[in-house]
């Protein structure tokens, strides 16, 4: 039953104390017999016995042997030998808190039959060796609290049966200084450290200056917005202490259970100061917000949030280094490390991004009633210009976070979830996108191009739009980069997931890692995709509003042969349709390299999945690509021919209804009503083709995708590719990817031509000629009493025309004259207006203005909106004056019959007004303008009654008017009369008419017709008389 035990063959290896120990065991070995004392209790007793022979440290041993460890392990080997046990490869060797002295040979690393290995807490001077990767069967790797003196090996990554490796607080001598956690904590407590310092010493010299002051402020703090981020920042500042707090108490007493060491120390040290520090920064902030009534963070907390939060990010950076390096962290370092970083964003958001409002918009409500200088009495015209917008735009005042996720629309969003929103409700644009700011950069852009002096080409104008918001243009292409790469990581990592779930893991925590992965992936494809669809509406939006504004000006200064050729409706289609249709092409600008960029990484994956069968997905590609190509060009035929019979059916179809009484008296309504049927086949015919095209296109969109995997999948099965579960899923989720570069890329293509269009027809609309430059020549004020003079001037409408329109005039006004132009009609009258304002083209002479000019002319113009606005057309709202041009325009009975007053809307071109109102609000608007010449044609029609009070008016002004009502001439300072284009004669009522000559004429033949008119009323009334006589 027993074993004979060879003990000097361990002579050699055992003292004299440890022979006695290895001898007591042996003897209980033998009365307990073999069968009685399994394997794992024998083994477990020759290593612990072991340990106790040589001198290792084992929790209370009190033996201390310097012996290498060579005579260690073969001690070990020895004993199990001499007791008949053999290492069956699963085994466990515990080294635990021993006490190893001298390098680390070799040779210890030639059991090639361990599993688990556990070397914690020793002193190992040497470097580890490269030998260890022999351990081949090593599945469980710990090496706690050692003392490494080499540097951190490489050969540890290469232990690739290892499962759990657990290098966890050593001191690896060679690890740099920045990465070693002792460093971080000592670091980081000494920055919680000087800030308890520097806010303790501010206190207190507050204190000694003025002490705690309750200032009015702090009456006034909750009427503040911005309260609400002072609560919030107080309790985020001192749910940061009691969280450290806590961590500090949890930490204390477990590692009081455990054992101590140098970096639990300096750890615990740190969440001291950190639970000091963050509650100074409590009553600071109570004592600057509560007491003081301070409405601003202090500079000196700003600093530290912005300190706080780089060093929160880099010791979760470092957390997460030491992890890739599989060296494990204490759990309550990594959730600190990690709420550090969330509450510093927060603090950095907090302190830099959200404004410091001053609640301005309550101004009005706050002012006490009887102060003079308050805005209720003096804000009255800036609050009715502002509109109730805010200087300050929500969009530019909005920080980093609320740019992010859109929150600067919440305050728009409230409003119109309470009301309907009006205008007054939108806040003012931004100076980027307000056209003020926006088309002098345009303008700008086209001058450097050479463009205003040498005409505008298509290209140009094109080089000046992308140059015009090339920021935005990158930071769109940035966003649409970031999207496209981001909607790929799905498919790419598809085949992971799914090798994952069937069990194939290739390190430790890699479920959560892709999990994590997917997730942002699809954040970041979210928010991208969001941003840049919000920045490229705001390019089409800003491109569009700038050509509009261009367009506009150059229709303002067109020479008149240009308008001869273009009418306003073509100027308003390239208002409208051609800069609407470049606005749009900003969704399409970036389509041409993502197309590309896209298939490419489509490809990529499926040649990572699928190999050679990704060149078959390709020529797929090209075939679903091409075929679109053609149904594009028919879908664009259709629609246009689909137009163009809408049109002319909907021409017809006003047309008869405008002579609807005719058709109806000659019997025609089933002639016509035929005809409109015909054209309505007509239209329905193109409206089926252009459906069945767009039917077409779409089943092509649908099925690409499975025309595209059928292709591929058939080409694995050609080549003998395997077609795992993953790789198909992930080929299923590109080919629906590539789907969309497929769709894209016609219309594309056809949005690139007909941008090319619109670009030249608005620059072809900007090449036209405009006014002549340099007909009036502009005198300074106060030079002389002349206000208008003109000398040996010829000017014509048709430059090339061999007469002039207004032939060798000569006129001098002086400041303050009435001058009355009167003639037969087509004698120039309204021409020499145009002149003087400098619409007519100038062949020779001389044309001098001083002052500022107002014109009222024939046929008036109204802006659609309320009255008032027409009025004041863009000029401050001044009450006493705007009443006294009101009763002197005779405006007052017009606004008392209308319902609403001046704030009656008008439609388009006053269309609800009649012509007489029209041509008063007209003069009204000329009269608030307060100009220091008025050139008025024809406007005593309208205001007869109260001609005397408008002139009254302009008793100051020089006011020259056209008029054919003789009765207005005798007050002018000045007659002219004009015929086939000259001044025939000049100069005062009296004198002029004594002359006998033209103006004589016009006077014979006023007087008659108003003799005949009245001859007229005559007879008219005494028919009336006879008629009721013969009713009595």
């Amino acid at each position: 039953m027993g074993r004979i035990i060879d003990m000097d063959g361990m002579n050699s290896t055992l003292g004299e104390s440890s022979k006695e120990e290895f001898l007591s065991f042996s003897v209980e070995w033998e009365a307990y017999g073999e069968d009685n004392i399994n394997q794992k209790m024998r083994k477990d007793k020759i290593f612990s016995l072991a340990i106790k022979c040589c001198g290792m440290k084992h929790r209370s041993s009190k033996f201390k042997v310097p012996w290498i460890l060579e005579e260690e392990l073969s001690m070990i080997l020895n004993m199990g030998s001499a007791l008949g046990l053999a290492f069956n490869g699963k085994e466990v060797l515990d080294l635990a808190f021993c006490n190893f002295e001298g390098p680390v040979p070799a040779s210890f690393w030639n059991l090639t039959q361990i599993t688990s290995l556990v070397l914690t807490s020793n002193h190992f001077t040497g470097q580890i060796s490269a030998s260890l990767s022999n351990l081949v069967r090593l599945t469980d790797l710990y090496l706690r609290h050692n003392m490494f003196s080499g540097q951190f090996p490489d050969v540890f990554r290469n232990l690739r049966k290892v499962k759990y490796l657990d290098l966890s607080q050593n001191n690896f001598s060679g690890t740099d200084l920045l990465l070693k956690p002792i460093f971080l904590r000592g670091f980081s407590a000494s920055l919680h450290f000087i800030l308890l310092l520097v806010l303790s010493v501010s206190w207190f010299c507050k204190k000694l200056k003025v002490g705690v002051s309750h200032s009015e402020g702090s009456k006034e703090r909750f009427k503040n917005k911005r309260v609400l981020w002072n609560n919030l920042t107080l309790f985020c500042c001192l749910g940061v202490s009691v969280f450290n707090l806590v961590l500090c108490l949890l930490s204390y007493f477990y590692w009081y259970r455990n054992r101590w060491s140098d970096e639990n120390l300096v750890t615990l040290l740190d969440l001291v100061l950190r639970t000091l520090g963050w509650g100074a920064i409590c009553v600071s902030l109570y004592t600057q917000f509560f007491n003081s009534g301070e409405k601003k963070f202090l500079f000196l907390l700003r600093v530290w949030w912005g300190i706080y939060l780089s060093i929160s990010c880099y010791c979760l950076v470092i957390d997460i280094v030491l992890y890739k390096r599989h060296i494990s962290l204490p759990v309550q370092l990594l959730v600190l490390d990690v709420v550090s970083v969330i509450s510093g964003l927060f603090f950095c958001y907090v302190g830099f991004s959200v404004k410091n409002e001053t609640g301005e918009e309550d101004t009005l409500l706050e002012e006490p009633l009887l102060d003079g200088n308050s805005s209720v009495f003096n804000g009255v015209a800036s609050s009715i210009s502002s509109k109730g917008a805010d200087s300050v735009t929500p969009y530019s005042d909005a920080g980093l976070f609320s740019l992010i996720t859109f929150s600067w629309m919440g305050s728009l969003i409230a409003v119109g979830n309470k009301k309907t929103l009006d205008l007054e409700d939108v806040p003012q644009l931004d100076s980027g996108d307000s056209v003020v700011g926006a088309f002098p950069i345009l303008r700008n852009k086209l001058e450097e191009d050479g463009g205003i002096r040498t005409g505008v080409t298509a290209l140009i104008l094109a080089k000046a739009l992308i140059f015009f918001c090339w920021k935005e243009i990158l930071l769109t292409a940035l966003l649409a980069l970031v999207y496209t790469l981001a909607s790929y990581v799905g498919p790419y990592l598809i085949d992971s997931f799914v090798q994952y779930l069937n069990g194939s893991r290739e390190f430790k925590n890699e479920g959560y890692l892709l999990v994590s992965a997917f997730f942002v992936e699809k954040f970041v494809e979210f928010l991208s995709m969001r941003h840049w669809f919000f920045r490229l509406q705001q390019i089409g939006i800003r491109i569009r509003a700038v050509l509009i504004v261009m367009i506009y000006n150059k229709g303002l200064t067109l020479s008149c042969q240009a308008k001869l050729g273009h009418t306003s409706g073509e100027m308003i289609n390239v208002m409208t349709f051609d800069a609407e249709r470049i606005g749009d092409f900003s969704w399409y600008i970036h389509d041409p390299w993502m197309i590309l960029l896209q298939v490419v990484l489509a490809l990529l994956i499926l040649y990572k999945n699928l190999g050679l069968a990704s060149i078959v997905t390709l020529f797929a590609t090209i075939i679903v690509m091409s075929t679109n190509f053609p149904l594009g060009r028919l879908q664009e035929k259709f629609q246009d021919m689909l137009m163009e019979s809408k049109d002319n059916r909907m021409k017809e179809t006003s047309e008869i209804l405008r002579n609807m009484r005719i058709l109806k008296l000659q019997g025609w309504e089933v002639k016509f009503l035929s005809k409109i049927i015909e054209l309505r086949k007509i239209e329905t015919g193109w409206l089926k083709k252009y459906v069945y095209t767009t039917s077409i296109t779409s089943f092509v969109f649908w099925v690409a995708p499975t025309f595209v995997s059928v292709t591929t999948f058939g080409a694995c099965m050609f080549l003998g590719i395997p077609l795992e579960s993953g790789k198909i899923l992930s080929a299923l989720a590109t080919f629906r990817i590539l789907q969309v570069p497929i769709y894209n890329l016609p219309d594309t293509m056809s949005m690139i031509i007909q941008t090319k269009v619109s670009l030249d027809r608005i620059a072809s609309f900007l090449r036209l000629d405009d006014l002549q430059s340099g007909v009036v020549e502009k005198q300074p004020r106060g030079i002389s009493g002349t206000t208008i003079e003109i000398v040996n001037g010829n000017f014509s409408w048709d430059i090339a025309s061999p007469n002039p329109t207004l032939k060798d005039i000569n006129l001098k006004v002086l400041n303050g004259m009435r001058v009355a132009v009167c003639g037969t009609v087509g004698s120039g009258k309204s021409s020499l207006l145009s002149c003087i304002l400098g619409e007519m083209p100038k062949l020779s002479g001389v044309l001098k203005l001083c002052g500022t000019k107002a014109y009222v002319g024939q046929s008036p113009w109204i802006q659609s909106g309320k009255i008032e606005e027409n009025i004041l057309f863009g000029k401050e709202m001044d009450i006493e004056r705007y009443d006294r041009i009101l009763e002197a325009c005779s405006l007052k009975k017009d606004l008392e019959i209308l319902s609403f007053g001046d704030q009656t809307v008008v439609g388009e071109r006053g269309i609800n007004l009649s012509g007489g109102q029209k041509q008063r609000i007209q003069i009204t608007r000329a009269l608030y303008r307060d100009a220091d010449i008025y050139m008025l044609d024809d406007p005593f029609s309208a205001v007869d009654a109260h001609t005397e009070v408008l002139l009254g008016l302009l008793s100051s002004k020089t006011v020259i008017y056209v008029t054919h009502q003789v009765e207005f001439l005798p007050a002018a300072d000045l007659i002219l009369v004009m015929k086939d284009g000259k001044i025939t004669q000049a100069g005062k009522y009296s004198g002029i008419l004594n002359s006998g000559t033209d103006f004589m004429e016009l006077v014979r033949a006023h007087e008659q017709a108003l003799s005949a008119l009245d001859s007229i009323e005559s007879g008219t009334v005494s028919e009336k008389n006879k008629y009721q006589q013969r009713k009595w």
